[in-house]
């Protein structure tokens, strides 16, 4: 095996001992459940319905149907296993590591620099998030479409120079490439950019344009050279263009673009040169490192200090264009593809994020390495001095990213880092809040998301969640009264009304829930949510021939939707009032919910059992009860007792029945 090839093994091998440990990491509560844990799409695997969706949704804010492909393919193989899916990211990251080192040895011919900037992109702690966060695979993804684009389009530059006919070849090949990580992640919009920075250096296609290279007094190419480049790359930009438009419409539906009311345009300029030099300290002291950075007031004088500071570093690279050309590429990479994601156009309320260092941390460590390089040739320093000064950089990189994983392992441990770090972080509050919730710990999540609400925080989400956590204590009025600020945070928000509707109807104040439930229904005409609330409230009236009707009207408006399917399965498999049941429709329900979710769910299961019990089915009954069972204490989910008596009334053969009538009701059927 020639020496490249085995630099390039080690890498891989080495990236995938070092991120071992996310493959006992769990599913985190931020993201991971929109875009696998909770997503009947992603979760049913390859199916030509769901690759349909992949291509067509604006789900969570993006289009990126090479993302949910991915996700699809892991679930086909592994199902639920996070370990495994987490163990996929890990793979591309390696392989990512690997490629990273074969474009610049192929670009540069200098071994031992290119393996070191691939070596400090695959160990660095800032790329813990993009590796070890499921739902952050679109980063990991994409930039192997970016590397692969690199390498096809390098081979396209060689194939120009000696005007071989596989230079179009070679082309179309970097051009597909480019479109498939734009359809992994959209960030790679100023890609056509960072080709033009490769054509100046190292693949020196470019001596004009007022750019001299390296000890040319004159440049022996017309002044056309530049604008031949631009116009070589019109599909690169035509493809970037229409990306543009596909994330702004993606993101103006997904409501992930903040307005201009609740995040200002001076405060994102601001912010914008503060978070670029604040990208720049964590890539040679990454601490406190966390995955929400909050938005606070920024001082002036670290405004001017951030200005001063990039401005001084682009009046050096700039200088150093003719005899080292390495440092106006590789900082104009840094810059460049961070522009989509550095705050301008302002998307979701965090600061700055570790992940969106992954494909610009690249250029700085080209521009890093090299320069050292060129320190060290002039220096000459004996090769073990060289090889030591590598080795401690590269191990207290690995010992930083093996200290950052552990911080990811699970939600909880997640969020109270980044509450331990950060200051006023109600986000972080929020999702703790969340996972806390998870595991049924109500009380600690309601005293969590009260320090956020001490915080003045304006996130309707804060709000909604106290309402459920307040719902699930039994404090109907206090729960009402948070959807009701929730509502005026966000009044369009169908959700929030039906929640609100839904407390209502609990209190007894039917009137007033059908008027929520008439809001949500006039705001998303297309929910089935509603008609299911208006179906429970109509149980709890007594009224089970309408409430019944309101449960076909929302599965016929969903049919996909395994919640409203197991929802509708409950009512009819088990109201203790005989002319509203149903065994055969319920089991119809209940069993289409378990195949869109997998078989791992255990509500479905649960219901399913109910379903069966209903129609006779006693044996399945009882196998789908114990499944249920062994799922709910696997998740740490309430009602495992009365899945546990439900299960013993079948093995005896007795149905399961409840009562939806609230108290004193008076039955209308």
């Amino acid at each position: 095996m020639s020496r490249p090839r085995l630099i390039a093994l080690l890498l891989a091998l080495a990236t995938l001992v070092v991120f071992v440990p996310v493959g006992s990491h769990s599913f985190v509560s931020y993201d991971d459940t929109d875009y696998v844990t909770e997503n009947p799409f992603v979760k049913n695997g390859l199916t030509s319905t769901d690759l349909g969706w992949a291509f067509t949704t604006f789900h969570a804010g993006n289009w990126h149907p090479v993302t949910w492909i991915s996700h699809m393919l892991d679930c086909q193989l592994f199902g639920p296993n996070a370990g495994a899916q987490h163990f996929v990211s890990v793979l591309w990251h390696a392989a990512n590591a690997a490629l990273l080192f074969a474009l610049l040895l192929r670009l540069t011919q200098k071994i031992w620099p290119s393996a070191f900037v691939a070596a400090l992109f695959a160990w660095h702690p800032l790329h813990v998030e993009s590796v070890a966060w499921i739902a952050e695979r679109k980063d990991v993804l994409s930039t192997f479409f970016a590397l692969l684009t690199f390498l096809c389009y390098a081979k396209f530059a060689e194939a120009v120079r000696v005007k071989s006919p596989k230079a179009k070849v070679f082309f179309a090949w970097s051009l597909l490439a480019f479109a498939l990580g734009l359809m992994a992640k959209p960030m790679l919009v100023t890609l056509p950019f960072v080709l033009l920075l490769l054509d100046f250096w190292p693949l020196n296609r470019v001596a004009s344009c007022r750019l001299q290279v390296a000890g040319s007094a004159k440049s022996n190419l017309q002044p056309s050279t530049c604008n031949l480049q631009l116009r070589e790359k019109w599909p690169f930009f035509l493809l970037a263009a229409i990306s543009c438009v596909v994330t702004f419409l993606a993101q103006r539906q997904g409501e992930a673009i903040a307005s201009l009311a609740s995040v200002p345009l001076l405060y994102r300029l601001e912010n914008t040169p503060v978070a670029a030099a604040e990208y720049l300290l964590k890539f040679f002291w990454p601490v406190d490192l966390c995955a929400i950075y909050p938005m606070h007031p920024i001082p002036v004088w670290q405004v001017a200090a951030s200005v001063a500071a990039l401005l001084a570093i682009s009046v050096a690279a700039w200088r150093g264009r003719a005899t080292k050309p390495y440092l106006i590429v590789g900082w104009l990479w840094f810059l460049g593809t961070l522009v989509p994601v550095i705050g301008l156009v302002q998307v979701g309320g965090q600061a700055l994020a570790d992940r969106y260092t992954y494909i610009p941390s690249i250029g700085f460590f080209i521009a890093a390495v090299f320069l050292l390089n060129d320190f060290s040739a002039r220096l000459q320093p004996p090769k073990m001095v060289a090889a030591g000064f590598a080795a401690v950089m590269l191990t207290g990189c690995i010992l930083a990213t093996e200290n950052q994983l552990t911080f990811w392992r699970d939600s909880e441990t997640l969020f109270r880092r980044a509450v331990a770090v950060t200051q006023n972080n109600d986000i972080a509050l929020v999702n703790l809040g969340v996972a806390l919730d998870v595991q049924n710990r109500f009380d600690e999540a309601l005293e969590v998301y009260r320090q956020a609400e001490k915080l003045k925080s304006t996130r309707p989400q804060l709000h909604n969640n106290l309402g459920n956590i307040l719902d699930k204590l039994g404090r109907h009025d206090e729960s009402l009264a948070e959807y009701r600020e929730a509502i005026r945070l966000r009044p369009g928000d169908a959700v929030l009304h039906d929640s609100a509707g839904s407390e209502l109807a609990a209190l007894g104040q039917f009137d007033a829930a059908m008027k929520e439930f008439a809001e949500a229904e006039q705001l998303d005409p297309h929910d089935a949510q509603p008609h299911a609330e208006i179906a429970k409230a109509f149980f709890l009236q007594g009224r089970d021939a309408e409430a019944v009707a309101e449960l076909h009207t929302a599965v016929q408006m969903e049919p996909d939707n395994f919640q409203i399917l197991a929802t509708a399965a409950h009512f009819l498999a088990a109201n203790e009032n005989a002319a509203a049941r149903d065994g055969q429709a319920a089991l119809t329900l209940a069993a289409k919910a378990n195949v869109l979710t997998g078989g791992h769910q255990p509500r479905v299961f649960d219901v399913l059992g109910m379903a069966c019990a209903e129609t006779g089915d006693f044996a399945n009954a009882a196998a789908c009860a114990e499944n249920a069972l062994l799922l709910a204490i696997h998740a740490r989910l309430p009602l495992t007792n009365q899945m546990a008596q439900r299960l013993e009334l079948y093995k005896i053969h007795q149905p399961w029945r409840e009562t939806f009538r609230a108290t004193n009701a008076p039955a209308k059927n």
